[in-house]
């Protein structure tokens, strides 16, 4: 069932509703459910009405509950008629005291200059906002891209690094390649031949 607090408004809004809804949950009429169930009817009269006002009922409870769940959920309609009440409260309260606001509706203002002279401020204070949130994502993406350049100065260095290195061992291999297979021998032979201990005598 709908709130039964909130404003006048509200109030008038609500007793409206549910008398619509009564009305369309019991626009058909049990004649109508007669000539659907004749047979029905015809046989036990009695349970045949009780049945009708049983469907009619639940159809009223259940519409209830849709749009409570459609208004409270989905579109808060109870706070907005409040808002909406209380805001021409307001306003006949000013007029009463003959208070004039600077932003009081005149039959000669232009609708859009209205709404401009509200929401381009605004407006501005969002595009300021905005703007700053760009120049640090600036600065900070400048920052990033300066240690990422840095760290890729550094890549490079040990990369070429390495590439001397492997073409440091590149060239040894080949100079050895260059060595007859003879010498090879025989220098190893002369140092295994150097690395015995002296025979003792």
């Amino acid at each position: 069932m709908f709130n039964q607090s909130g404003s006048r408004r509200w109030t008038h809004f609500r007793s409206a509703l549910q008398l619509a809804v009564q009305r369309s949950a019991h626009k058909w009429t049990f004649e109508d459910f007669a000539e659907c169930f004749p047979l029905y009817v015809e046989e036990d009269k009695n349970s045949a009405s009780a049945t009708f006002n049983s469907i009619s009922d639940y159809i009223e409870a259940q519409n209830i509950r849709d749009l409570d769940k459609l208004f409270k959920e989905d579109y808060n309609v109870q706070e907005s008629i409040d808002i909406l009440h209380k805001i021409v409260q307001d306003a006949k309260e000013r007029k009463a005291r003959g208070e004039v606001r600077k932003d009081a509706w005149r039959e000669n203002l232009n609708p859009r200059t209205s709404v401009c002279a509200k929401t381009i401020p605004v407006l501005e204070k969002d595009v300021a906002r905005l703007k700053k949130q760009l120049e640090e994502a600036e600065e900070l993406n400048q920052e990033l891209q300066r240690q990422l350049q840095e760290v890729t100065g550094e890549t490079d260095e040990v990369n070429q690094q390495a590439l001397d290195i492997v073409r440091q061992l590149d060239l040894a291999c080949e100079e050895w390649q260059k060595i007859p297979q003879e010498e090879i021998e025989g220098w190893t032979v002369e140092n295994l031949e150097s690395l015995k201990p002296p025979v003792r005598a």
